[in-house]
């Protein structure tokens, strides 16, 4: 049987998620007092955050069966 062969690179879309969420555990660390962050570093955490993530504030929510739908958010807080 052939070996399995490892990909060690990663895909740019990985590369991207990976990039946001290192922002998003900055701007909570932020947020919970246990990081001191300036209003430039708030700023272009902002922006770069923009060119990752889609902008989630014209996006609509339903349901299938057309009645409200239920969101559910967990939050695991960063080390």
């Amino acid at each position: 049987m052939a070996a399995r062969k490892i990909h060690t690179t990663l895909r740019d879309d990985w590369k991207a998620k990976i990039q946001a969420s290192q922002i998003v555990n900055g701007f909570m660390l932020h947020f919970n007092g246990k990081r001191e962050l300036s209003a430039t570093q708030i700023k272009v955490g902002e922006i770069l955050l923009r060119k990752v993530v889609p902008d989630l504030a014209r996006q609509e929510l339903t349901s299938a069966e057309d009645g409200p739908a239920e969101l559910i958010v967990r939050w695991k807080e960063p080390k």
